[in-house]
């Protein structure tokens, strides 16, 4: 024991000696790599690894220390030589991947939306549909992508149409129409609006306005329906109405005669024609129980600039929040700008963006 502590002070002593005919800067640069080894042999277990900021700072101090000390570290200049080898290696060694590109995501949630939404279509018939927006995917890539979500095949992935799809193709051929009234501000009087409405796409035709809707008027109006409605007649086999003494035998055999049959509600059921009298409610909340009305002519006026928002700008939660047949430009992202369009002075407003 008495011999290795005299070696060991011998050793000391001699590198105390040493140290005298070095710089400062060369100490300190020692002083900070034998901390940063301190530093990474504390988080080795059981052994030390570096990351690759240590690295950098073993890579850059190493160069400053004086070539006797270089040899005692924990790294190399075989290891620093191996380290710049591997950083080439990465930059340059592209990745070399066989058999067919992935499919992108968009067109796998485009193909789960059609096969979920289409019961009936095989994947022949997705790749069609897909090859018409552009999208060229074979029909054994479409297979795998549904069978990687679960959905099965054509055959057995729905054998029954579920209610709300029933109900929605049944609602896209009815048509709903019914009166409201208005009373004018000074002359009190009562003026009759008949209108129309599409149940499914819940489009109003805003026919005409009157003070005496007797039988004659009404059968007048269905030929106006049918004018307005055009070739688009034919969509349409039900038109649901209520029992009220204005809708004559010659209104129905009208429209009998182009093949739409006449549904009357219950008596005394106002739900039955739920969505006419939705609108009604919806019109009297935003137009008629805010706004004074002065005669017929005014009534025209405003109920035409009302409809023309309600069809074409005002959203509709049965229609995911869509106008039933939207006029508004699509929106241009780029434009920054905020344009407020007043309809009926103010009462209600459009908003778009403007360049």
């Amino acid at each position: 024991m008495s011999l290795r502590l005299l070696y060991l002070i011998f050793v000391r002593t001699g590198g105390w000696l040493s140290l005298l005919g070095r710089s400062s800067a060369s100490k300190d640069v020692e002083i900070l790599v034998l901390r940063h080894e301190v530093s990474v042999l504390r988080r080795a277990n059981p052994k030390p690894r570096m990351n690759w900021a240590d690295r950098a700072i073993f890579a850059a101090l190493n160069r400053l220390l004086p070539k006797a000390l270089r040899a005692h570290r924990l790294i190399t200049p075989g290891t620093v030589l191996r380290w710049h080898r591997r950083l080439v290696a990465r930059k340059w060694t592209y990745p070399n991947h066989t058999g067919r590109p992935p499919v992108d995501d968009s067109i796998a949630v485009l193909i789960e939306r059609m096969a979920r939404e289409n019961h009936i279509w095989g994947y022949k018939r997705i790749q069609g549909e897909l090859l018409k927006l552009g999208y060229r995917v074979a029909a054994s890539t479409i297979r795998r992508v549904l069978k990687g979500l679960r959905i099965p095949p054509a055959p057995l992935r729905c054998t029954d149409t579920t209610w709300r799809q029933f109900l929605r193709t049944q609602a896209s051929t009815m048509l709903a129409c019914d009166f409201f009234h208005v009373d004018c501000a000074v002359t009190l009087k009562r003026i009759y609006v008949f209108f129309v409405m599409e149940v499914g796409s819940r489009y109003v035709h805003m026919l005409r306005t009157t003070t005496n809707p007797d039988g004659a008027w009404t059968t007048q109006q269905a030929r106006h329906l049918l004018m307005d409605l055009g070739d688009g007649i034919t969509e349409f086999r039900y038109l649901v109405r209520d029992r009220a003494g204005q809708f004559t035998a010659s209104f129905d055999a009208i429209l009998a005669d182009v093949g739409i049959q006449v549904v009357k509600t219950p008596p005394r059921c106002p739900r039955a024609n739920c969505f006419a009298e939705r609108f009604v409610r919806t019109i009297r909340a935003e137009l008629t129980d805010r706004l004074l009305i002065f005669g017929e002519r005014h009534l025209r006026a405003v109920l035409t600039e009302y409809v023309r928002h309600y069809n074409g700008h005002r959203p509709h939660r049965a229609r995911e929040l869509r106008p039933p047949r939207p006029r508004h430009p699509v929106a241009n992202l780029s434009h920054e700008r905020i344009k407020t369009r007043p309809v009926l002075g103010g009462l209600i407003n459009e908003y778009e963006r403007a360049a």
